[in-house]
């Protein structure tokens, strides 16, 4: 393994120290020693993949040097248009380097929604012609790919650094960013899911808060056919839940959100009020972070969510952050049409010993679809 400190440093030694991106699993060592070393105008936590594409972009425009794009290989999506219309040779020619968190590398044991990514995940860079290599554990090797990608750089090309499972070295993080809430996410998943109807259905986004759902069921010895778990495609739970809402209007339909997927497309908050569905509620378990790849932070708990929501146009908007004022809340959210946004302000954190659903996605998609159904 590397040491995230070399690799910065050697970057550094290129005069390459702008870093703006999504953070990964694969990468929280890395992206740990980034915030511990970096300011506030040097490492911008994007709301989404394209954008962090896009401020590299304008700050080369600005200084004329290359900006470092970090994310999961998930977000490759969210940056093929900016990468084809935007930095590619043909269009501006800005240089980019990109660093990808490899998840679901074939042969390597992960989690469904990885598996499909993990196979295209260089397939991808190579139909959008740019180069890149799989970054070495050795330092020698690295700092000799590092240089190739430089070299790459200052022709005005984007590269790639594709990054495996235990390239770099542990590296926890120090400039934690600590909130004074109490409640935790998990007792609010649990609140909010007692108190549906025997019709409602979830649909609830990527990361801890589908897995705390899904243990809340267990725990209590319930189907898990109500809840859809999105466990890839982040940011888009709010519309799966709109979709289901517009087609069965004699049910309610939640969607369980976290403030880094909401911001990621909050603009998904404008057709929602726009539809204005009465059976809509959109709850989003805000604790300022990116917990479920290392804490990183949001800028959820910075932003005023109920505000946002209300200038788009649903109809309610609550903000809660006890479990007392959480209860009063879902009583009046019950007596009132929607589209309601409930904000749930909560500490950071999840169990330990959290588990991971045991049905497999097909399996979780057809029992919710028997359900909505009846």
């Amino acid at each position: 393994m590397i040491s995230p400190k070399f690799f910065i440093e050697t970057l550094k030694s290129y005069d390459i120290d702008f870093y703006a991106g999504v953070p990964d699993s694969l990468l929280k060592n890395i992206c740990a020693y980034i915030a511990d070393n970096m300011d506030a105008q040097h490492n911008i936590i994007a709301a989404n993949e394209g954008a962090a594409v896009g401020l590299a972009a304008g700050y080369h425009l600005a200084t004329g040097k290359a900006g470092v794009v970090y994310m999961q290989n998930s977000g490759e999506g969210n940056i093929i248009n900016p990468l084809a219309s935007l930095t590619d040779k043909e269009v501006y020619n800005i240089p980019v380097l990109l660093l990808i968190g490899w998840r679901g590398r074939p042969g390597v044991h992960d989690e469904p929604q990885h598996v499909k990514q993990g196979k295209v995940t260089t397939g991808i860079l190579n139909t959008m012609g740019i180069n890149y290599d799989v970054l070495s554990t050795d330092d020698e090797k690295a700092a000799k790919q590092i240089a190739i990608a430089v070299e790459a750089l200052k022709n005005n090309e984007v590269y790639a650094l594709v990054i495996e499972k235990g390239t770099f070295e542990d590296y926890k993080l120090q400039s934690v960013e600590v909130n004074d809430l109490t409640m935790t996410r998990e007792s609010a998943i649990q609140t909010v899911a007692a108190a549906l109807g025997e019709k409602d259905a979830i649909v609830s986004t990527t990361g801890m808060i589908s897995r705390e759902l899904f243990e809340y069921r267990a725990a209590k010895g319930k189907a898990h056919n109500r809840d859809f778990l999105t466990v890839g495609s982040m940011g888009h739970a709010s519309q799966i839940a709109l979709g289901i809402a517009l087609q069965k209007t004699d049910r309610r339909v939640w969607c369980f959100d976290g403030d880094g997927a909401t911001i990621m497309h909050m603009g998904s908050m404008a057709i929602v009020a726009s539809k204005a569905p009465k059976n809509y509620v959109h709850v989003v378990f805000n604790n300022g972070a990116h917990d479920s790849v290392g804490g990183q932070p949001t800028v959820g708990l910075k932003i005023d969510l109920p505000a946002v929501a209300k200038a788009c146009g649903y109809a309610a908007t609550f903000s809660v952050d006890t479990q007392e004022a959480l209860g009063d809340a879902l009583k009046q959210v019950n007596a009132t049409d929607g589209p309601i946004l409930l904000e749930v302000k909560v500490k950071k954190g999840n169990r330990k010993d959290l588990g991971r659903p045991t049905t497999t996605p097909i399996q979780n998609k057809e029992a919710l679809m028997e359900f909505l159904s009846k």
